[in-house]
């Protein structure tokens, strides 16, 4: 009698070990944090040993990195869908404001991978890389209402600041909750880049 076959924990199956760690890393940091995890509840949560991450991730902070280069390619999508909704630049900020908003609240996990876990650029070539294409395409539509390349950043900077901001008074229930207030914290940073952007409402 031949002696039963085992099944593969979730993890192994057809090779996908990379991408169900990714996921049960993900699924950790919505329930606490970035930093609230290890590699050994990633492996775990995702069916497979503890020694099994180490195939793929260095360390919990390359495992990091690889999910927050997915969450600025993510933004980078998100933001090029927005701006090309209109030719007006100070509408394009608008949009990408409000946009940027939209994806804090529905990535909350990437969002807070990508912002708070404290990863080093440096050491992360891709992650950023990751980076540089999102300012890659806001930049151009920077430079059309400044004088200059580093004015044009200081901009960019100004809008995405304000929507970070918003973005995260929306998250801790500053306008309420729900879809509406969702909706209002759009329409709140929208509002807020065309100040910065030098055209108000009215």
């Amino acid at each position: 009698m031949s002696a039963p076959v085992k099944r593969r924990p979730t993890g192994h199956h057809h090779g996908d070990l990379r991408n169900a760690l990714l996921r049960a890393a993900l699924e950790l940091v919505g329930e606490r944090g970035p930093h609230g995890f290890t590699l050994a509840e990633a492996s775990r949560r995702a069916g497979v040993s503890v020694a099994a991450p180490y195939k793929h991730f260095a360390d919990r902070e390359t495992l990091l990195a690889d999910l927050a280069t997915q969450g600025y390619r993510e933004q980078r999508d998100r933001f090029a869908a927005a701006v090309s909704g209109s030719e007006d630049p100070v509408e394009q900020l608008a949009s990408f404001a409000s946009a940027y908003v939209r994806f804090a609240a529905e990535e909350t996990a990437l969002f807070d991978i990508t912002f708070n876990a404290g990863l080093d650029k440096s050491r992360f070539a891709e992650l950023a890389s990751a980076g540089d294409e999102v300012a890659g395409l806001l930049l151009p539509v920077t430079r059309r209402l400044a004088a200059d390349a580093d004015d044009a950043f200081d901009l960019l900077l100004r809008v995405a600041a304000a929507a970070h901001g918003l973005a995260v008074f929306l998250r801790q229930g500053l306008f309420g909750m729900g879809s509406g207030a969702l909706a209002d914290a759009e329409e709140k940073a929208a509002r807020t880049a065309r100040a910065i952007a030098g055209k108000r409402d009215g």
